[in-house]
């Protein structure tokens, strides 16, 4: 059965930090390493390592208006992808966020 965007909102709402990641993309290893530089537990779900993947990254270009990954969430607020995270933590908005 396919995941569907109630799924996909659920997986956000259940997690502070939420990274739809795939495993082998440069930006996503930007994003990932914000968090760890901050110290701060995230869940990373690899749509390249998952059956529904694809679906997953449809759902959250329907969502937020970008499939390009990574797509992150803090609260349940889609706050962009690698270079946005990082253009954050470098003017200190996102440390705020906490």
């Amino acid at each position: 059965m396919p995941i569907t965007k109630e799924q996909v909102n659920q997986i956000i709402a259940s997690h502070a930090i939420v990274i739809f990641s795939k495993t082998n993309c440069p930006y996503c290893k930007i994003a990932k390493q914000v968090f760890d530089n901050l110290q701060k537990e995230y869940t990373a779900i690899e749509l390249n390592e998952r059956d529904d993947g694809v679906e997953i990254q449809t759902i959250l270009g329907e969502m937020t208006g970008a499939r390009t990954v990574p797509r992150v969430f803090v609260n349940g607020v889609c706050l962009g992808g690698g270079t946005d995270i990082k253009k954050l933590y470098d003017n200190g908005e996102l440390q705020k966020m906490f």
